[in-house]
């Protein structure tokens, strides 16, 4: 079974000034969402390889909109997330499928490493709802400058059958970080943690 795409939609949000003070140079984050076919829904299967693999092709696919659409290498993307909201005819581990065994490895080539783990989400949801998507640092899971997130809704996604999977990526952390813990320039990317 083959991926099937209704819509791919890419949104990039920059931060300029944030109570008062400027940034610069801003802040900014990518996310890409797929609208895709749920080849499962209303029925019960037992093996979600398919899914599995759709996973696959949708974090090469989406991890590289991301990093385009930034206009960076992927050596400059600092931070990641992954999310998915399956429509009412589906279940919640058909997110769970998507996102999980397979997505991260071609999401962290996209990015360059990604030592940590990809913070993600996942919710059953109706055209227009909000999808959040979390990020966390794409080497350090300790710096807490990237703890952050970003929404997207699309109006008519995802419909009872379809699947919404979104990625996000940045190539900063919060404007304003002062909360303290490990900074992206002392983050050493070896064990994922620091």
């Amino acid at each position: 079974m083959t991926l099937n795409i209704r819509k791919i939609a890419i949104n990039i949000e920059e931060t300029h000034r944030e109570i008062g003070h400027e940034i610069s140079p801003p802040t900014r984050k990518a996310v890409a969402v797929a609208v895709i076919a749920n080849p499962f829904a209303g029925v019960y299967q037992e093996d979600l390889t398919v899914l599995m693999d759709i996973g696959a092709e949708l974090g090469a696919l989406l991890g590289d909109k991301c990093v385009q659409a930034l206009g960076i290498t992927p050596a400059q993307a600092e931070s990641y997330g992954k999310s998915a909201m399956v429509g009412e005819n589906g279940e919640l581990e058909h997110a769970a499928a998507i996102l999980h065994p397979k997505l991260g490895a071609p999401l962290r080539i996209a990015v360059e490493k990604g030592a940590a783990l990809v913070a993600s989400s996942k919710k059953m949801g109706s055209p227009g709802q909000v999808l959040d998507v979390p990020l966390g640092h794409k080497d350090a899971a300790y710096v807490r400058s990237h703890f952050d997130g970003i929404e997207v809704r699309l109006n008519d996604a995802p419909r009872a059958n379809e699947i919404m999977v979104a990625v996000a990526v940045t190539d900063s952390g919060r404007p304003l970080p002062r909360v303290g813990g490990l900074t992206h320039d002392d983050a050493q990317g070896q064990d994922g943690l620091r």
